[in-house]
């Protein structure tokens, strides 16, 4: 169920061609065009009858690789080729002839052969034994015989005295039921001899040849950088489609393409580095490859190594996530409306690029996410899957129930074990193919239900179990979850959800779906809505603690950011170009500047700190980026100027500074384990001062985001009496901070005073629109 690829698409056989096959129940004839064929439907099809199409639906083409002048065909009909080593051992020039006879001596007991080699001989013996060597010659002629078990029995007791045979000695046991199950016992010692011995010599293994012998033979029936399309002949006329199994495509220009790939050994993509071990928690760089230069063009592959996996690295992040790297016809979509579903983005770069890519992230020791899009899918036919095989429900439901609601993409048909197959597939695809280490599945909303998660949830349990809900969808995720995890138990797999589906994070033996991360989706809405329609002075604290806490039961499994890429993109802005835009230090709305910047600190500490195990970071934001990201698209006359990431920014100081307290974040998780630990307690919330703490493990964290108050000995109560030291502020000077806690106030030693419930408190100052985190270093006994 989640290995055809192995078979689906094309692939080289080792018997010199090239197998095709795709999946189009609604078709009544296929081919290959190309420029291998001259782009002719009739050379290249599939065969009539069940060698070239099943009942299911399945097509068959074989491309046979064409003989070299003055070259005869291969004497073997089972001739194997090794396309890989230049030689094998067929190439030592040893006969077929004299391979069976190795095998037979090999295999054969003395005396077994015999009975090979003369087929009737012991059927002429018995013959003899039972009618005489004058014995009836027709079946006329033939006088009724005793039954088996006396005939049987007859002969055990005339060769009782003989010596024993090398031929296996057997007894049946038979106890006289009309319907008897016989019980065939046999010689301890035979067996074991019998068991004990290899299989048959493989002669279409010792007669296989390497890759020269094939070269100086053949030329490939499709050779490697060939352009194809697969041609069907429906009730609706001809159409040429994408394979669905195509992995390298070209989407674009007057008619796209896919592209056979086969490079020779020495240019393939060969693996240097393991992937690394699954961390304790995510701290996850999302990006996208084709945004990811200073340059306002598309990025490729290569320049994405060369320029962002060492930065990430350098920040402290564990892990990176892209999302645009499927295949998609239309850039501007950011790879959300994928056509072809194990096609690498041909825009970036090559499919082995795409292993260097994942290879030296796992070199760098970085996990790789990838975000998947199986919740629907572009409604392109010409490239797509819509209308494969000219009929409306391949892939896809009819009517209204295949197509989104609101976006015009296609929904997929859960229920189709065809489909089931293709999608499941898929994933295991990336992770044996690319050696991906997760996925997020995005947009689970749309699938999960008929509605699309275009409806109002108020958390009732009845919204999650009403006819609405796309049971083939759930049992889709429920078998997606299961199998990667035992296929490979390093796995990651996240939800993104914002109807936060119950028993998304629950094992699917306990009836959930299995994931083992989901997205607090709510949390970046509220930071957005606090920035620019409410107050600083208003902002409300218990409601950013219940947004960022969610669902308490679920809180271990949580993956929080403060902004993705939705934030910037679909005509959005970053939370950097909101609360500062472009810095000049010239500016006279200085006060406005530093309100940007310190909100922007306590918002990524807090959100980064509160509870959940998985935090993500879009592409820039750690140094807070001003622009937004803008795609090519007719509105802007395809212009790339916003399509991506200012680099040079980090020559200025301030956007240096805010990269350095990034960094000191990451820092303070792998140093102590922060987003690890159980989930904090939250003991402290004030909304008339504005002021939240919380306390996780030795850490204390006081966060004060009232727009002018500052507090010069604030009490927070404390579980452990002691001294306690900073060890990160967001208002020191080296992160563009005003720097107004000085260096003999970073160390405060507890007072026995009741606060917060806790016997022992702190006083600490407490600037404005800042935020510290203590570390416990000493416990005193009191």
């Amino acid at each position: 169920m989640a290995s055809g690829y192995e078979i689906l698409g094309m692939h080289r056989n080792v018997q010199h061609r090239v197998d095709f096959m795709d999946w189009a129940p609604g078709a009544r004839y296929c081919s290959l065009v190309g420029d291998f064929n001259g782009w002719s439907p009739t050379e290249n099809c599939a065969r009539e009858g069940h060698f070239g199409h099943d009942d299911y639906g399945y097509w068959f083409i074989v491309l046979e690789d064409k003989l070299k002048e003055g070259e005869k065909p291969d004497e073997l009909y089972f001739q194997q080729y090794n396309y890989v080593d230049d030689y094998d051992k067929g190439d030592s020039g040893v006969t077929i002839e004299e391979i069976i006879k190795r095998m037979e001596d090999e295999y054969w007991e003395p005396g077994e052969d015999r009975f090979i080699n003369s087929r009737y001989e012991k059927a002429a013996k018995l013959y003899e034994q039972i009618f005489g060597p004058n014995g009836p010659q027709t079946e006329d002629e033939l006088e009724e015989l005793a039954d088996a078990e006396t005939r049987y029995k007859a002969w055990k007791e005339q060769h009782k005295d003989d010596p024993p045979s090398n031929l296996p000695p057997f007894d049946v046991i038979d106890n006289g039921k009309e319907y008897d199950i016989f019980n065939i016992v046999d010689d301890p010692v035979w067996r074991e001899k019998i068991r004990a011995k290899k299989p048959p010599l493989a002669y279409w293994l010792e007669t296989r040849k390497g890759r020269k012998a094939w070269l100086k033979k053949y030329f490939p029936g499709i050779p490697h950088g060939s352009k194809y399309r697969v041609y069907f002949n429906t009730p609706g006329g001809p159409l040429e489609r994408v394979p669905a199994w195509a992995t390298y495509v070209i989407p674009e220009g007057m008619q796209a393409f896919a592209i056979h790939w086969e490079p020779p050994p020495d240019s393939m993509y060969k693996w240097k580095n393991i992937p690394p071990k699954v961390p304790k928690s995510l701290r996850i760089y999302e990006c996208h490859i084709g945004i990811c230069g200073s340059e306002p063009k598309i990025s490729s592959f290569n320049e994405f190594i060369a320029k962002v996996l060492p930065h990430v690295k350098e920040s402290g992040y564990n892990a990176i996530q892209l999302f645009g790297v499927i295949e998609h016809k239309d850039y501007f979509t950011a790879g959300y409306r994928a056509t072809n579903l194990y096609a690498t983005s041909s825009r970036y770069g090559t499919p082995d690029d795409f292993k260097r890519v994942v290879d030296e992230a796992h070199g760098l020791g970085l996990l790789v996410l990838l975000d998947i899009v199986h919740s629907y899918a572009a409604a392109d036919e010409m490239v797509g899957l819509s209308l494969f095989d000219g009929s409306n429900d391949c892939y896809f439901h009819t009517g209204k129930r295949g197509h989104h609601k609101y976006w015009g993409t296609r929904m997929f048909k859960y229920g189709d074990v065809d489909v089931l197959h293709y999608l499941l597939s898929n994933l295991n695809w990336w992770v044996e193919e690319y050696q991906i280490d997760g996925f997020q599945f995005h947009s689970l909303s749309s699938m999960m239900y008929t509605h699309n998660g275009f409806a109002t949830f108020t958390g009732d349990m009845e919204e999650y179990c009403n006819q609405y809900v796309d049971k083939d969808a759930l049992m889709y995720l429920i078998l997606a979850n299961e199998i990667l995890h035992v296929l490979h138990p390093n796995i990651i797999t996240i939800a993104e959800d914002s109807t936060v589906y119950p028993g998304l994070c629950e094992p699917t033996s306990q009836g959930g779906l299995g994931f083992d991360y989901y997205v607090n989706l709510s949390a970046s809405e509220m930071w957005l809505n606090f920035i620019e329609n409410v107050p600083d002075d208003k902002w409300n604290m218990t409601k950013i603690v219940s947004t960022l806490i969610g669902h308490r039961t679920n809180a271990d499994k949580m993956l929080l950011y403060a902004e993705n890429h939705n934030q910037s993109i679909s005509g959005g802005q970053s939370f950097a170009e909101i609360l500062f835009g472009e810095i000049n230090q010239s500016s006279d709305s200085m006060d406005s500047f530093y309100r940007g910047l310190s909100i922007l600190k306590i918002i990524k500490l807090i959100t980064f700190t509160i509870g959940a195990p998985a935090y993500l970071n879009f592409m820039g934001n750690e140094f807070g980026h001003p622009k937004r990201i803008e795609f090519p698209t007719p509105s802007n006359n395809f212009s790339f100027l916003l399509a991506n990431r200012c680099w040079d920014l980090l020559e200025n100081e301030v956007h240096c500074n805010l990269l350095s307290f990034d960094k000191e974040m990451m820092k303070l998780d792998e140093n102590e384990s922060v987003l690890s630990r159980g989930l904090p307690n939250i003991h402290h919330v004030n909304n008339a001062t504005l002021v939240i703490s919380y306390i996780r493990g030795p850490l204390l964290f006081i966060f004060n985001f009232h727009p002018t108050n500052s507090y010069e000995r604030y009490s927070v109560g404390v579980d452990e009496a002691g001294e306690y030291k900073v060890v990160l502020n967001t208002d020191e000077v080296k992160f563009s901070g005003q720097g107004l806690i000085k260096n003999n106030q970073y160390l405060q030693r507890t007072i026995s005073k009741r606060v917060d419930s806790f016997r022992n408190c702190l006083e600490v100052p407490l600037p404005s629109r800042s935020a510290q985190v203590y570390k416990l270093i000493r416990i005193l006994r009191i």
